[in-house]
């Protein structure tokens, strides 16, 4: 799907450039499908500021996705709309199933109004088919992954994003995340063939602050700017350099070249291969 790009007729629309939405097919969502979604501006119970920059932005509805399509195994659907989710980078398609029911899933890229897909336990290799992963062909794309079985989807789901199927050789099935990494998922998790929608989503540019308010993101200063009191790297005459040279958070911690995640998890061994060589 092309990006539109402007004209440069300001100092923000230089640069900007905006997806032309042309795989969508209409801009009315599914009433029945959609939930209220509280805006918490990075505020904890206590009214405190947990979580900085966030604030403002125009209001939303959650749509109402389905994770867990083998619900309606051997149901066949028919592909009623493709549409924009303000919650996720992804597309969304509406569908309608045999039995009069309708839900929203993540669309795969070329999926379009019209197409039947199914979830079956064993179904035909086409984008949006929901299967086992022992029956995907090896070498496959696929995204939609759940890593347990009945949990539902958790991984692979955001725009561009696709995994590959590795092996099918020991107990379990090895899939290729899309950050290289190679772990070990029980061939009874479902996933869906294909690649994620909307392509082309990280090349976007957001061109001005004020595209970045609509989405509840509010302004980020430097902490060479700070005061002293403010931020580590505050205080002094101007830009100074930051004192001392290793880079710190606002809280004082290590903020570059210090490893943050625990030694060891739980599900290490499920990893093969590691996305860090």
């Amino acid at each position: 799907m092309p990006v539109k790009k402007y004209k440069p007729t300001t100092p923000g629309r230089r640069n900007m450039s905006v997806n032309s939405f042309e795989e969508l097919t209409t801009n009315k969502p599914q009433k029945s499908l959609l939930a209220k979604r509280h805006q918490k501006s990075g505020r904890n119970n206590q009214g405190r500021i947990t979580v900085r920059h966030r604030g403002g932005g125009a209001k939303r509805h959650y749509r109402i996705i389905d994770n867990k399509r083998y619900e309606k195994l051997n149901v066949p659907a028919r592909v009623a709309s493709i549409e924009y989710d303000p919650n996720r980078t992804a597309f969304i398609a509406l569908l309608v199933y045999a039995d009069g029911d309708k839900r929203y899933i993540i669309a795969p890229h070329t999926l379009q109004v019209d197409d039947h897909i199914i979830c079956s336990e064993k179904a035909k290799i086409k984008p949006g088919n929901c299967m086992q992963l022992r029956s995907i062909p090896v070498g496959f794309n696929l995204y939609d992954l759940e890593l347990h079985p009945s949990k539902g989807a958790q991984a692979i789901r955001s725009a561009g994003a696709s995994g590959k199927l590795m092996s099918l050789d020991s107990e379990m099935a090895q899939v290729m995340m899309p950050s290289g990494e190679v772990r070990f998922v029980s061939k009874d998790c479902y996933a869906t063939v294909g690649i994620v929608s909307n392509l082309d989503h990280s090349n976007v540019v957001i061109g001005k602050a004020g595209r970045k308010r609509h989405m509840g993101r509010r302004p980020q200063v430097l902490g060479k700017s700070m005061n002293a009191a403010d931020h580590p790297h505050g205080g002094g005459e101007g830009h100074t350099a930051i004192s001392p040279k290793t880079p710190k958070t606002p809280w004082g911690k290590i903020a570059l070249g210090v490893k943050t995640r625990r030694a060891k998890k739980t599900t290490n061994y499920l990893i093969v291969k590691k996305r860090k060589k």
